[in-house]
């Protein structure tokens, strides 16, 4: 499965009210592990930067003049994203200005069906407590100390990891068992050691037969290589089988 972390930076809250995108930056992800694939891109809003704002990202409009237009990235920009599912925190935020851009350009929006919100996804579990990217980060132990100021690249790769965790974390490809062995003949069975073994239930005369009938089969048996039973006075006392059907 393919998706794109993303995360913007903006020079406003509200689209609507003439503010722009500034930055946009995504990280690819194959089956959630980070393929090493990024984009990132600042962008030239064609307008000043309020000092709100500024103060959020230190994105200054002399700094973004040099940068391209929107329209000039949309292109690069939906062909990094293609089909794959965005992973944004708090995304109606994000999404809004990204198809308000689009919508300027004349291009279709980006469906709502192609987004997961991991701050919806953090509250789910963590119902009541901060679900900020940072408080995720504290939550889990997660290093945002890079994160000296907002910025779309940074954050995402924030992001990715803040993802993985809320997916299961590290803990997704830890096994529980200790030790597995495959029994010949049978792939799905496997066995465990007994910390002490069983007392053995045929008696001496079977033991007696069965090794006569063995003999009788001439040549060397390959299971005489691994039947090397105990002495039965050595035996310890049986323990109680648990064991379900």
């Amino acid at each position: 499965m393919r998706e794109i972390v993303l995360d913007t930076e903006t020079t406003g809250l509200d689209p609507f009210k003439g503010d722009r995108l500034v930055e946009i930056a995504g990280i690819e992800l194959i089956n959630s592990i980070p393929s090493g694939r990024e984009y990132h891109t600042y962008i030239n809003p064609q307008r000043d930067m309020p000092d709100d704002a500024f103060r959020v990202h230190g994105l200054s409009a002399e700094f973004l003049s040099g940068y391209r237009l929107f329209h000039e990235v949309a292109d690069e920009f939906l062909d990094f994203v293609q089909d794959a599912r965005l992973v944004i925190h708090n995304a109606e935020f994000d999404m809004r200005f990204i198809n308000s851009e689009l919508k300027t350009l004349a291009r279709p929006p980006i469906g709502m069906e192609m987004v997961l919100d991991t701050l919806a996804l953090a509250r789910r579990r963590h119902p009541g407590a901060a679900n900020s990217l940072d408080a995720l980060c504290q939550r889990y132990k997660i290093d945002n100390t890079r994160r000296v100021k907002h910025g779309a690249l940074v954050d995402a790769q924030i992001l990715a990891e803040v993802y993985a965790e809320l997916q299961g974390g590290r803990q997704t490809s830890l096994g529980l068992a200790t030790q597995v062995v495959v029994l010949r003949g049978d792939a799905h069975a496997a066995q465990m050691r007994r910390p002490r073994p069983l007392r053995p239930v045929i008696t001496a005369a079977e033991r007696e037969a069965h090794a006569a009938f063995i003999a009788s089969l001439g040549g060397e048996p390959i299971w005489l290589d691994y039947r090397q039973p105990p002495a039965a006075d050595t035996m310890p006392v049986p323990e109680r089988s648990l064991i379900s059907a």
